[in-house]
């Protein structure tokens, strides 16, 4: 009897992984970096000293301050949401946290003009930074743009502006906010049919949010893009526009020494653990790592989160491509007793692994104050608990077990190394991340798993599209089609679903979450943002570098005018 259609698409999904597959002695491909920002030297290029812009931008910061204390009485509440918006898109709203705190104290308690009451811009634009702030706004405020039937009003399609700014704030929905979905289809809809009949830079906003809407886009990305935007925009404060400029500068310099310092950490590693299998991926870590937390002060938590990751990738790629299920028990098992005088119990090629975790995790130690040593015994917890998941899912592969979606689900929620690495990233906080901060982040709270799906989820809808390694456990898509009985395009449908229901998750509790705990929420949210530019479109740029390459050279190399 002649299979149906759904065994049909079934069948021909599994046949293109297969086929897709390698074999355990594949290897990824070499970085498509080599050397390069080791030997480079962004000295050459500067336009002007590190000096004279630091004294440049301080006397800038000095007189963003005083001309919002003086012009503040008079602004409004349009006014106040658009200056934060500048403030946050040009990337220099951390050095003004106390210009932002009074003005969204405002946006919030104040009611908004009666003339910008009908102005969608205005009011999307309110909705999102409030609730992006953690503040709760009904989505009531969009009935008035609705006709009697309930649907939005015809008229709001000659007005791009404000349809981009309903986009984007839509995408903070919390589940179950139905209102919201129509909001999001309306918009879309209209947006990509006027979007090659718009100006720049509006037309280059358009594109960015139908790719990624702005709550979900990278901050520092979309600074690249906003500052080069923002001087076409008829009303842009040019004292903002050269700070942002000057800004973006002097953080790219810390971020070219970061990654030249990591890029000589790295070789070094790679060439002593010697496991040729593995991904040579350290700039494309840290473009990762940069998507997810760029200003200074997070200098140290960079570092030790683009290591962890370095030396995790190893330890997954292990697992996942090489080693046999019995070297698997045996690394994990060293991994837990984490003590190099049980090094003997590992085959040989593993043990210089084994031995540069522990010296570099000794050495993360070493460099914590006194008081916030306590922090080491949470990542050390959370990097063996990685490992134990890592073996889990090789010895379901080894047994060709077909997990159930729940199974899936909790298995992968540590294994995408989201729960381990927001500790990590914490570690190198100041006295913002308390002890409470670590053990909320190792009780996986519904929002670090949330955050620990969206990666998941977009790892597997990439993986089911370029096809996966034969030893792979099934992915999220695949376990999903088995156990409904579905297509392969219905289950992709469905996972992407999934996808933006854990987002409005992570809306929801940036919202409900006691402010004590904000520093871990904002890790856990950023990290996802980072993971939609990774995986856009059904990409793996992490494992396919070529794919990043235009971003990394744009964020780290193209000039900036000053």
């Amino acid at each position: 009897m002649a299979p149906n259609g759904k065994e049909e698409t079934k069948a021909a999904a599994s046949s293109t992984l297969v086929a897709a597959a390698g074999g355990s002695d594949d290897k990824f491909a070499p970085s498509v970096w080599g050397d390069f920002f080791i030997n480079y030297e962004p000295s050459a290029t500067m336009q002007r000293s590190e000096e004279w812009m630091r004294e440049r931008a301080e006397l800038l910061k000095g007189q963003v301050r005083q001309l919002f204390n003086a012009s503040k009485d008079a602004m409004g509440v349009a006014d106040l949401v658009t200056y934060v918006d500048t403030l946050e898109r040009l990337g220099i709203d951390n050095h003004f946290p106390e210009v932002i705190g009074a003005a969204v104290h405002r946006i919030r308690t104040e009611e908004p003009e009666p003339d910008v009451l009908n102005m969608l811009h205005i009011v999307a634009l309110r909705f999102r930074l409030l609730r992006q702030h953690g503040i709760w706004v009904s989505a009531d405020v969009f009935d008035k743009f609705r006709d009697d039937t309930g649907n939005f009003s015809t008229s709001l399609c000659s007005d791009p502006r404000g349809l981009l700014s309903l986009y984007n704030a839509a995408h903070m929905a919390v589940p179950g906010e139905v209102a919201l979905d129509d909001a999001i289809a309306f918009a879309r809809g209209h947006l990509e049919a006027m979007r090659s009949k718009v100006r720049s830079p509006l037309a280059e906003q358009i594109s960015r949010a139908l790719d990624i809407a702005l709550p979900r886009f990278s901050r520092r990305l979309e600074t690249m893009h906003y500052i080069a935007e923002y001087e076409h925009e008829d009303a842009h404060n040019s004292l903002l526009l050269e700070l942002a400029r000057l800004n973006f500068n002097l953080v790219r310099i810390l971020h070219l020494k970061e990654l030249k310092d990591l890029s000589l950490w790295w070789r070094d590693l790679y060439d002593n653990v010697k496991l040729p299998y593995a991904r040579d991926r350290m700039v494309e870590i840290y473009f990762w790592t940069c998507g997810m937390l760029h200003e200074e002060e997070y200098s140290h938590a960079r570092m030790l989160f683009a290591k962890t990751f370095g030396m995790v990738s190893l330890l997954d790629d292990t697992f996942d491509v090489h080693a046999t299920l019995e070297e698997c028990h045996k690394l994990n098992e060293a991994m837990q007793r984490w003590d190099e005088t049980e090094i003997s119990i590992l085959p040989e090629y593993l043990r210089m692994l084994y031995i540069e975790t522990l010296r570099n995790f000794k050495e993360f130690e070493d460099n914590l104050e006194p008081n916030k040593k306590y922090r080491m015994s949470y990542a050390k917890k959370a990097y063996k608990l990685s490992s134990q998941y890592y073996l889990k899912e090789q010895i379901w592969s080894s047994l060709n077990y077909q997990p159930s979606f729940k199974e899936h689900e909790e298995v992968s929620i540590v294994s995408s190394g989201l729960p381990m690495l927001t500790i990590i990233t914490l570690m190198g906080y100041g006295d913002e991340a308390t002890r409470e901060v670590f053990e909320w982040v190792s009780g996986v709270p519904e929002m670090v798993c949330a955050g620990s799906q969206v990666t998941r989820f977009l790892n597997d809808l990439s993986s089911y599209k370029l096809g996966k390694h034969k030893r792979d456990m099934p992915s999220a898509v695949e376990t999903y089609m088995i156990e409904n009985g579905l297509t392969g395009e219905e289950a992709v449908a469905a996972v992407a679903a999934l996808l933006e229901n854990r987002w409005r998750i992570l809306n929801q509790a940036s919202m409900d979450i006691d402010r004590t705990l904000m520093p871990a929420a904002q890790v856990v949210v950023n990290m996802a943002r980072a993971n939609e530019i990774i995986y856009l479109h059904g990409r793996d740029g992490y494992t396919f570098g070529e794919d990043l390459k235009d971003l990394v050279t744009t964020l780290f190399l193209k000039q900036v005018t000053l």
